[in-house]
């Protein structure tokens, strides 16, 4: 692989690459936020296991919690905030994980095929799997938290959450950017089988030949197996 052959200018003016790494950027800007809510998860999870064990006859930690500090502090509500901060948490770094490429993966066939295999697997993966699935599952949840608005939905407890509907909304949120993040790798697998061979840009959940140790052959072999194409196609016409 030659300077000639990959240019800077090459890996960033198409315009499909750069619409992924837009769709990208969105994404990661609210996984990267999204992440940090592990930190109140673990908080109120502390809170509320403490608030069990540090108790006896003559001291009731929780209590005193839900007397001198706030009610958020009942075991009912502590619960409902715990399952509420992982519903943000799982929401919004859905799609992050995977244009990372962080989701799990069934690779004992997948990794040992050829990248031009592994990126028709992304490509109808995400055409007919992981965004039609999304689609629908996103028509659901608006309907999920519509209704939920309507009512004002509240949590079955008499001591629990009100506003049922926020939490349902940012879970509608977090399949709106896996959406996105699904949009991006089939841009980047549609890149690699159909746009120009010569052209190379950072791949979300795929690995160029080169980078695969393949080497300078590896990227030869998928533009040798683009040519050969090309002459099938003149010689069907030829004979035509």
């Amino acid at each position: 692989m030659t300077d000639s052959t990959i240019t800077h200018h090459e890996m960033s003016s198409h315009p499909l690459v750069l619409l992924s790494y837009k769709l990208k950027t969105i994404v990661e800007f609210f996984g990267q936020r999204g992440a940090y809510f592990i930190l109140p998860l673990i908080l109120f999870t502390m809170i509320d296991v403490f608030g069990r064990k540090l108790t006896n006859t003559s001291f009731d930690f929780q209590i005193w919690l839900v007397e001198n500090v706030s009610h958020l502090f009942q075991s009912t509500m502590l619960q409902e905030l715990e399952w509420h901060m992982h519903t943000v948490l799982f929401s919004l770094v859905l799609g992050y994980g995977f244009t990372r490429n962080r989701h799990v993966r069934v690779d004992l066939v997948r990794m040992h095929l050829q990248t031009k295999t592994q990126a028709f697997i992304e490509f109808a993966g995400t055409t007919f799997f992981m965004i039609p699935y999304t689609l629908v599952v996103l028509y659901f949840c608006y309907v999920f938290t519509y209704d939920s608005f309507v009512t004002n939905e509240i949590s079955a407890s008499l001591v629990g959450m009100s506003h049922r509907w926020v939490i349902k909304s940012i879970l509608g949120l977090g399949l709106i950017i896996a959406l996105l993040s699904g949009i991006a790798v089939w841009l980047q697998s549609a890149m690699v089988l159909f746009g120009p061979k010569d052209v190379r840009f950072t791949l979300m959940t795929l690995e160029w030949p080169e980078d695969k140790g393949e080497g300078v052959e590896g990227y030869k072999r998928m533009v040798l197996e683009e040519e050969e194409t090309d002459m099938e196609k003149i010689g069907k016409a030829g004979k035509g």
